[in-house]
Parts: structure tokens; C-alpha cells; sequence
């Protein structure tokens, strides 16, 4: 294909960016700085506030936020500063990765690079990041209005998304690099059906993120002195059985859960590809070591109650395994289709 290490390379920096994306945002929701900046401007929004009155504006329309009222009324316009920065850097970061994407994009096509099929990727993916950009605003509305934080249901949509939309524009960047695929049918369904587990992980990761639930029985393995929490049942004489996706409890407790079952699932498809599949070796021993490292992050990051730095790289660890997965599906995948 024409400029296929480009396009290669362009892909991957996308991808890369997106990534960045998900860390900073993850600071930005643990630095509690995801509600300071309350209106959605595209274009102004671009430039941070440079006079001192209209740092003044903005720190009057934080004022009359839920937030403001309920946990920092005591911030002065320093302090307010601080929070701003990151919500800023993020939404500037989101701003760059469209212009690096919109621009290579346009001259690819226009030079006729891209194939009937990667013009209905780029599309996708266009639309895909657009997409997230206004998902994103749409959860900071939730915490606008009536809550001092936002919903933990648009809060996963929004990670989701966005490690949907990372995860989407590197299966399309190995296209454009090609690798000896291996017929091994049985590891990419094991491979799919991790996938959909480690899915729902990240959701629920999300979940723990948005109710706080990280900062419950900060012990491990057992939740307090028990391995199910005694609070569970009046957990669920609350909610019902929404308390599955809406009461911190059962939320960790199924956190906790899916992470033995998506570490099980990379340890089966590591033996199996140990066994009989020596080609894809590389593949399994990548996952296997990603599983590893994102399984003791985990657990650090709940015994030291989710500080930051620990916080942000299990959020990254989740999107990095989930990478390794796609390559794992796209070494195997393709060598069917090729059949």
C-alpha cells in the first residue's frame, strides 16, 4: 500500500495520544479537577484565561457549581487554579489529537492512500473521537446541575469509549504493518471472550472510580476480615439488585472478582499458546507479564487507597492490557481470514 510506514506511524501516534488522553483525564478525575471548567467551548476554549478578570469570571461561575458549595467552598482563586490546570491540559490534549488526526487524514486521502475499506476506518474513527468529545462534556453536565460529582454511569461511557476508540485505531495501524500471522482458532476465541470480560472490568472500574468505591476495605485479598463484606446484604435492601451497578459494595466486590477471572483467562490462553503455539509466544508472554503488572497495581492501588500516581497507572494498565489483547485476536484472526 502507498505511504504504508506513514500511515503506519500516524495511526500509532493517534493511538499513543488517545492513551495520554486516558491518563490525563484519569488525574484529572483523581486531582478532583474534572468539574472547574463549566462551559463547553470547542473553539474560545481553546486559550486558558490570560487577564486577571477573566480568571476572575471563571472562578465566579465555579462558585456556583455543586462542588464549589459542597466541598470547596473555602478555595481561593490560587487553589481554583491549580484544578483548572488539569481539565484544561485535558481538553487541550483532546483538541491536538483531533487536529493530528483530521489534517494526515485529509492529505492520505487526497493522495489516494486509503482503500475503500480504511476510508470506512477513518470515518469511524473520526466519528468515534467526536463522539467521545461531546460524551465527555456530557458527563461533566451530570455534576453541574444537582450533584458535586459527576455520574459513574457517564463516567464509564466516557473511559469506555475512550478505550474503545484507542483499542479501534490500533487494530487499523496493524494493518498497515504487516506480521506473520498463525492459525489458531481456538486461542483468538479464548482471546474474544476475554475480551468481553476484561470489558466489563474496565466498566467496572469505572464504576469504583466514579462512586469511590476504591477507598472501601482497603485490605487484600479479603474485604475487612471477611471475603464477602458484611454490608453486602443491606446493600442490596437499598438499591435491589441495582446495587450491582449502582452501590459501592458490590461494585468492589465484582471488581475484585473479574480481576481473578480476567488473570485466569490470560493464564489459560499464556498455557495453551505455551503448548501448541510457539509462534505466538511473544504474544502470550506479553499478556501474561501486562496481567501481571496490572493485577499488583491493582492491588496497591486499593491498600494505599488510591492515591494518583497508583490510581492513573492501573487505568493504564487496564488500556494496555486491553492492547495486548487485540494483538494477541489480530496475530490469529487474520490467518483465518486468509484461509
Amino acid at each position: 500500500m502507498k505511504y504504508r510506514g506513514a500511515v503506519y506511524t500516524w495511526l500509532m501516534t493517534g493511538c499513543v495520544m488517545v492513551l495520554m488522553m486516558v491518563v490525563v483525564g484519569g488525574i484529572t478525575r483523581l486531582t478532583q479537577s474534572g468539574l472547574s471548567m463549566v462551559r463547553w467551548e470547542p473553539i474560545v476554549g481553546t486559550l486558558p484565561p490570560l487577564t486577571a478578570e477573566k480568571w476572575q469570571q471563571e472562578f465566579e461561575a465555579y462558585q456556583a457549581t455543586p462542588e464549589f458549595e459542597v466541598y470547596n467552598s473555602h478555595f481561593s482563586l490560587a487553589d481554583f487554579k491549580k484544578i483548572y490546570f488539569w481539565e484544561y491540559v485535558h481538553r487541550l490534549l483532546g483538541r491536538i489529537v483531533g487536529l493530528v488526526f483530521i489534517f494526515p487524514a485529509l492529505f492520505f486521502w487526497l493522495k489516494g492512500a486509503f482503500n475503500a475499506r480504511m476510508k470506512r476506518q477513518v470515518i469511524i474513527i473520526f466519528f468515534g473521537g467526536l463522539f467521545q468529545g461531546v460524551l465527555g462534556w456530557y458527563m461533566v453536565m451530570s455534576g453541574l446541575v444537582d450533584q458535586p460529582h459527576v455520574s459513574h454511569f457517564r463516567l464509564a461511557a466516557h473511559l469506555s469509549t475512550a478505550l474503545t476508540l484507542a483499542a479501534y485505531i490500533f487494530w487499523v495501524s496493524l494493518e498497515w504493518k504487516p506480521f506473520k500471522t498463525v492459525e489458531a482458532e481456538g486461542v483468538r476465541r479464548l482471546g474474544v471472550g476475554l475480551m468481553v470480560i476484561l470489558g466489563i472490568q474496565i466498566v467496572y472500574g469505572a464504576f469504583v472510580a466514579g462512586l469511590k468505591a476504591g477507598k472501601m476495605y482497603n485490605t487484600f485479598p479479603k474485604m475487612g476480615k471477611n471475603w464477602f463484606p458484611t454490608e453486602l446484604g443491606a446493600a442490596f435492601d437499598i438499591h435491589g439488585v441495582l446495587a450491582v451497578v449502582d452501590n459501592g459494595i458490590p461494585i468492589q466486590l465484582i471488581h475484585r472478582y473479574l480481576a481473578y477471572l480476567v488473570v485466569i483467562g490470560v493464564v489459560w490462553i499464556w498455557w495453551k499458546i505455551r503448548s501448541a503455539y510457539p509462534k505466538l509466544r511473544f504474544a502470550g508472554n506479553l499478556l501474561l507479564g501486562l496481567v501481571t503488572l496490572q493485577f499488583l497495581l491493582g492491588v496497591f492501588t486499593l491498600v494505599y487507597a488510591v492515591p494518583v500516581s497508583l490510581g492513573v497507572l492501573h487505568q493504564l494498565g487496564a488500556a494496555l492490557l486491553l492492547l495486548g489483547l487485540v494483538y494477541l485476536i489480530k496475530k490469529t484472526s487474520m490467518a483465518k481470514a486468509a484461509g
